[in-house]
């Protein structure tokens, strides 16, 4: 921010990948970095000398229904809100922090399960727990009493994602690196031994990601320069967008976007086709045709493509999650009706895991894969969705409407743009509230 295993019993052996017991983080291979690490360690504390001794987990809010931020067709009156945990370790100074989001209400279910999942981590060594991810990833999700209530979705895997991203972070901080470089100076078999294939093989074997990975690192290093400079990834941005944003303040905050810089915007619609069609004109009465957007709705699926019928006609890139986030078909369906009006389809903030998106991907259901950091199981199943997402050539273009996620999917797209796809895409940004994280 290794191993896979197989659903036998056993286990069983992919290529050179091996673990067998989903509840021992005994053995495994260690994890090599090239050219680095041994400069970035022997001035600062060792890896294999940091313990996880504690954690605390915090229930912090912010009040966003009153300025409506975070507002859209189906989510009305949210509160902002992000569950916090950091690990605190054998080391005082050093620390790291994870976090999950809800919009309000259920952030206490949340941090319930943080304080139940943390414990798995507490007492382990960061040498322990980073020597073989993928092999961390299953032992994270497979306790036999507690994935009966998932299995790998829902408040569990939220808190999966929250711990786990505070060990990414934890290791960061440990190396000095900022945790999209540490994935993109792994090697490609490094990169796929942090990932659990489990439920994706059908569609992907760690011996075909490593081959991927291998054409991808032809011009890696002139895009880690990219990285390095900044300008690796360019940003859309949902500031403007929210549905309870009045007119004149939608056209307010469009202007101090654009002057920002920015040339892609995403708008909520969803309440009316009037109000809709009223709202969108005074958004291109701003932007002209020279700049793109995307609206997020959520509608049935005959009342999607009905509904955006009424809309083409202002030339969104795409419609996000525009039915149910759980319905591939209906998304399929969608998608190609809106095909012929030049309107693409995007999804994937609510799809729970990778198996989600690995059937999203197989029914052809979307033209952009939305890695959501925080919902997926952490860095971890977010490098999983980012192959498959190659080798059905579909951008990843990660879920950022709200605060704090930010700060976590710049890591993503990177990564993605540098060590998995190569291709530059994009990324959503919503600095809202941005201060106070």
């Amino acid at each position: 921010m290794g191993g896979i295993t197989p659903g036998f019993p056993g286990g069983a052996t992919f290529g050179t990948l091996y673990y067998d017991d989903a509840n021992d983080l005994s053995g495994g291979c260690d994890v090599v970095f090239t050219g680095f690490i041994n400069a970035i360690l022997k001035d600062t504390v060792r890896i294999d000398d940091v313990t996880i001794t504690s954690f605390t987990v915090t229930d912090i809010r912010f009040p966003t229904s009153l300025d409506g931020v975070g507002s859209d067709a189906m989510h009305v009156g949210t509160n902002g809100s992000h569950p916090y945990i950091p690990l605190h370790t054998n080391h005082g100074d050093l620390i790291c922090g994870g976090i999950a989001f809800s919009n309000g209400r259920g952030s206490e279910l949340i941090c319930m399960a943080l304080n139940i999942f943390a414990k798995r981590v507490a007492g382990n060594t960061m040498h322990e727990l980073t020597r073989n991810m993928g092999k961390t990833w299953r032992y994270m999700v497979s306790d036999s009493q507690y994935r009966w209530i998932g299995p790998e979705k829902s408040v569990t895997h939220l808190a999966v994602a929250g711990v786990l991203n505070a060990v990414w972070d934890l290791w960061g901080k440990i190396l000095g690196l900022p945790v999209w470089q540490i994935v993109c100076e792994m090697s490609p078999e490094k990169i796929v031994r942090c990932i659990d294939f489990r439920y994706i093989t059908d569609v992907i074997l760690p011996d075909e990601a490593i081959g991927m990975l291998e054409k991808t690192a032809k011009g890696k290093e002139e895009r880690l320069k990219e990285a390095f400079d900044n300008v690796a990834v360019p940003a859309y941005t949902t500031s403007a967008g929210w549905m309870a944003f009045s007119g004149d303040r939608m056209k307010e905050v469009l202007h101090e976007t654009l002057a920002q810089g920015y040339k892609v915007f995403k708008f909520k619609v969803g309440t009316s086709i009037e109000a809709d069609r009223e709202r969108l004109s005074a958004v291109r009465d701003v932007l002209g045709y020279g700049n793109d957007y995307q609206f997020m709705c959520v509608w049935s699926v005959p009342e999607a493509i009905e509904y955006m019928k009424h809309l083409v006609e202002f030339k969104p890139v795409f419609i996000e999650e525009p039915t149910n986030p759980n319905d591939m078909l209906g998304h399929a369906a969608i998608r190609k009706a809106l095909k012929p009006y030049g309107v693409g389809v995007a999804t994937g903030e609510a799809a729970q895991n990778r198996v989600t998106f690995k059937q999203l991907l197989q029914a052809e259901a979307t033209d952009v894969a939305q890695i959501d950091a925080v919902r997926l199981g952490s860095v971890n199943e977010c490098l999983a969705v980012m192959l498959m997402a190659l080798k059905f050539n579909i951008p990843c273009v990660p879920h950022n409407g709200a605060m704090g996620l930010t700060e976590l999917t710049s890591h993503l797209s990177t990564i993605d743009y540098v060590a998995i796809s190569g291709r530059k895409s994009m990324l959503e940004n919503a600095d809202s509230h941005r201060e106070n994280l």
